[in-house]
């Protein structure tokens, strides 16, 4: 996917300047473990530090998935959910709130609570595709989120046939909703910023619009992949609360943390029999680094100053 314009991402932008001070911004995320590192907490924590924020990651509960596809999933107590915001809140200055998947209304009441708290910390929202979910949770969820948490909700951000199937359900109308159109529907839930993704275009293009009810704010097209993606949502998401927290303005934000997940999506890699992931890290792997199987004999223990390490065949 090749981006209309230069990337200039914060995690570039930190590894080019190493000498200035990195923003290292709390970034508060409940969303849940996700044991495959496809999505979940271990998106947003690896995305967070990636961009140059710290952080402060709240379990909501635990995904049964690998890089194919999401099994089931076990929410937490709501009460064990706000205890661990609350402790995290009253200790570290958190600049802003990333919400992913926190699986019961309960848990969204309590994160709607939480976040009503600190109004001068901004909500980024995320919407995932539940198809995996049974219908009557989906609907208690949405109706939950919708009431409760989209109120407190700075950006809402969501693939576009998500969050038009579930803000504009009636549509009815032969052209399909715009982004501005599902803009104006959360709006009247209380958001004032819809961050739309996957907006197909002709010619294997894709666009992601910025929108709240009355304008664009900026749109950025990209080149689509020929592959099946895990976990971009989220990616993209914490970015862009990371970058909020680190004090950029909205629409600079956007733009960053769209051109980071492009280039995560460009690096990114097939750990297991599924997917491929977004490379989080993309920067960290040196240009001209061998990738190459290492020769010599398989019985070879590799050693680092001196420590051996012994193989795996120890008996006990």
């Amino acid at each position: 996917m090749t981006p209309s314009h230069p990337p200039e991402s914060a995690s570039l932008a930190a590894v080019n300047a190493p000498a200035q001070e990195p923003c290292s911004a709390c970034v508060m995320v409940f969303n849940a473990s996700d044991p495959s590192g496809a999505g979940g907490l271990t998106a947003d924590i690896s995305t967070i530090a990636s961009v140059g924020g710290h952080p402060v990651a709240v379990v909501t509960g635990a995904y049964a998935r690998d890089t194919s596809a999401i099994f089931d999933h076990f929410s937490l107590d709501d009460e064990a959910v706000q205890e661990q915001a609350r402790a995290a809140l009253e200790d570290l200055p958190v600049r802003a709130i990333k919400v992913g998947f926190v699986g019961s209304p309960a848990n969204i009441s309590a994160i709607a609570g939480l976040s009503a708290d600190y109004p001068g910390v901004p909500v980024v929202s995320y919407m995932p595709d539940l198809s995996w979910w049974q219908d009557d949770r989906i609907d208690q969820y949405l109706d939950a989120f919708g009431e409760l948490l989209l109120p407190q909700t700075t950006v809402l951000v969501g693939n576009y046939s998500t969050l038009g199937r579930w803000l504009l359900p009636d549509w009815s109308a032969d052209k399909k909703p715009t982004a501005r159109d599902i803009a104006v529907a959360a709006a009247e839930k209380g958001v004032p910023y819809t961050l739309v993704t996957g907006i197909a275009l002709p010619e294997q293009f894709i666009d992601n619009v910025l929108a709240s009810p009355t304008t664009v704010l900026c749109s950025s097209r990209f080149e689509s992949f020929d592959a099946t993606f895990m976990g971009a949502g989220d990616t993209l998401s914490a970015a862009l609360t990371a970058l909020l927290a680190c004090g950029m303005d909205l629409v600079q934000a956007c733009t960053e943390a769209l051109d980071y997940l492009d280039l995560c999506l460009e690096s990114g890699f097939r750990p297991g029999m599924g997917h491929i992931l977004p490379d989080r890290m993309f920067w960290a792997v040196p240009e001209d680094a061998d990738t190459s199987t290492p020769s010599g004999d398989a019985a070879d223990v590799p050693s680092i100053d001196g420590f051996v390490f012994p193989p795996h065949d120890t008996q006990h």
